[in-house]
């Protein structure tokens, strides 16, 4: 029917994600305003994020650990300009057992206070050194503007905290981080991303440098993906982390922080879906492979069903669905699985059992083209290659799309025109009057100072003035 059809993308961007998310049951709105209940299909999603992302951080040498979800009000008071960045988003309890508590608790918002001061109990000596530490959990922030997946009171993530003996130590940890994120975001969501820089007035509060990852969604909007602070030794000093160095003198550490969230559930989403539904990158998809059985008889399916029994034991490096659900037509299977964004679905039938074949159907390439017929010999085989080129031909899609959409104005006026429906690319003087000046005309954002650098130096975009730097400028999530 009409009214189940989707929204389009170019008819209202912001209700076909919502919907998409609704109906794909990735997620649902949870009684408290601004929170969120995420379903079995999304969390699925998030567990291979998870798998991924852990792996990565295990083979850099760190270790997960859990921390509290409650940190007394005075830890953020140590920290001034954390407090200050942080205040409007805290939630504090006042109230445990029935009575008032002493000190208010506030449920964290990100971990460095309680981690901090746990670290200047367990850092005497260099030999302590360094602490390489993760943790997986959730965190609350107070956000009057909320979206699914995108920015929700709580949501999951991530955080990462290191303390180093040195500052070149604690800035290599940063940006190797950085690097982790963004070699995830590419290898596994395909997603590419932008590694850089954040402006002042656009880093942590506490952190002496931010660096982030960015991504275009498609709607051209921003999101920024992950970040990794260098903290230098802000919070060190705020919590009194100390260690004999080498030379027996006591010195601060220098630390660092870093994070990924369920937001990127919400960047794999806008990335590649389409007017259709999800897309799902086959890396990291709930399931691989959707095999539908054809069937119109108990004899058919007596022919069909050992077949696609067989054929998902040779198929169990995958993951893989068997839709047998019989109060639905097969029709009705494809539409729903090609909207919950599965990246190859397999059709079997009583002619493909006769003729040992496969009908199958690619979700990144819509209609006919997207089909073809596998012989059963070697299946898995021919599976692997295909999903492998799903993957690439995401990326691929992506980055084309990014790319068309980035443009280098040569003047102010132009530049505002580009910021309704791009990313402005321009030299930047790094002022932060010219930065508000931006948000102010167009609610554009400086993304980041991106690493690649044309190299050289122009004239600031807005004031004209000698500029050191290009920059995204682009409206974000």
């Amino acid at each position: 029917m009409a009214e189940d059809k989707l929204p389009t993308r170019a008819e209202n961007y912001s209700e076909w994600y919502n919907q998409v998310i609704l109906r794909t049951e990735m997620a649902d709105y949870a009684p408290v305003r601004g929170c969120m209940v995420v379903r079995p299909y999304g969390w699925a999603l998030w567990e291979n994020i998870q798998k991924d992302l852990d792996a990565r951080f295990k083979e850099t040498g760190h270790v997960n650990a859990a921390f509290p979800m409650l940190i007394p009000m005075s830890f953020f008071e140590k920290e001034k300009d954390h407090v200050e960045g942080f205040s409007p988003e805290l939630a504090v309890v006042t109230i445990g057992g029935g009575q008032t508590l002493e000190e208010p608790l506030v449920i964290r918002p990100t971990s460095e206070t309680i981690i901090g001061h746990m670290y200047s109990k367990w850092i005497k000596s260099y030999r302590d050194l360094p602490v390489l530490i993760n943790q997986w959990g959730n965190v609350v922030r107070w956000e009057m503007r909320t979206r699914l997946f995108l920015r929700t009171l709580e949501f999951y993530w991530q955080e990462g905290h290191t303390a180093h003996a040195t500052r070149p130590e604690a800035e290599e940890e940063t940006r190797r981080m950085l690097d982790t994120y963004r070699n995830f975001a590419v290898e596994a969501a395909a997603i590419p991303v932008i590694p850089g820089r954040k402006s002042d007035s656009e880093k942590f509060a506490g952190a002496e440098a931010t660096y982030s990852i960015e991504a275009m969604m498609g709607d051209t909007r921003a999101l920024q993906s992950a970040t990794s602070h260098h903290l230098g030794q802000n919070f060190s000093k705020a919590f009194d982390i100390r260690f004999l160095d080498q030379n027996n003198q006591l010195s601060y550490v220098w630390t660092t922080s870093w994070g990924l969230s369920t937001r990127f559930v919400g960047a794999t989403i806008m990335t590649h879906g389409d007017d259709q539904g999800l897309i799902l990158p086959p890396r990291l998809a709930p399931y691989q492979i959707v095999i539908v059985p054809i069937f119109k008889n108990d004899e058919e399916q007596s022919k069909v069903m050992p077949v696609i029994e067989r054929l998902k034991g040779e198929l169990k490096a995958f993951r893989v669905k068997i839709d047998d659900r019989t109060e639905v037509t097969p029709g009705f299977k494809f539409n729903d699985w090609e909207m919950r964004g599965v990246p190859l679905r397999l059709e079997v039938g009583p002619k493909d059992v006769e003729k040992g074949s496969v009908m199958v159907a690619r979700r990144d390439i819509p209609g006919k083209a997207g089909k073809s017929i596998l012989t059963q010999d070697n299946l898995a085989e021919q599976i692997g290659r295909l999903l492998d080129e799903i993957q690439q031909a995401l990326y691929d899609r992506a980055l084309a799309f990014r790319d068309a959409h980035i443009f280098d104005p040569k003047d102010y006026g132009e530049m505002k025109e580009v910021l309704q429906n791009g990313w402005s690319f321009s030299w930047w003087c790094e002022s932060r009057e010219c930065e508000a000046k931006v948000k102010e005309d167009t609610k554009a954002t400086t993304r980041n100072i991106p690493f690649d650098q044309p190299g050289g130096t122009g004239k600031c975009i807005v004031c004209g003035k000698p500029a050191k730097v290009k920059v995204h400028f682009s409206k974000a999530y």
